[in-house]
C-alpha cells in the first residue's frame, strides 16, 4: 500500500476517534415488542418535569433534547423498556 495512503488513513482515524467519545449511550438491548411506546415514553418523561424539544430513537435508546426543571439544557438517553436514564448531559 502506498505510504501516503497509510498516513492519510492514520490521520483520519486520529481525527475520528475523539468524535466517537461523545457518541451514543450504551443502552440495553430489548426486543422492540418490549419497548415502551414512544407516546407513553414522552408523556412519562414530561411528567418528570422535562420540556422536550426533540425526541428520537438513537440505536437502542430513546433520546431527548430539552430542558429540565431548572431550565437547563439537557440531552438524555433513556432505556427503551424501563425509561431508566442511561446517559445524561446537562449544560450548566
Amino acid at each position: 500500500m502506498n505510504t501516503s495512503l497509510i498516513r492519510l488513513a492514520v490521520l483520519l482515524a486520529a481525527v475520528a476517534a475523539p468524535l466517537s467519545v461523545h457518541a451514543k449511550a450504551n443502552c440495553p438491548v430489548h426486543p422492540k415488542s418490549d419497548w415502551l411506546p414512544e407516546a407513553d415514553a414522552r408523556a412519562r418523561i414530561e411528567a418528570l418535569g422535562y420540556k422536550i424539544s426533540k425526541f428520537k430513537i438513537d440505536g437502542q435508546c430513546y433520546e431527548i433534547y430539552g430542558r429540565d426543571k431548572a431550565d437547563r439544557k439537557v440531552e438524555i438517553y433513556f432505556d427503551t423498556k424501563t425509561l431508566a436514564p442511561v446517559k445524561t448531559e446537562v449544560q450548566k
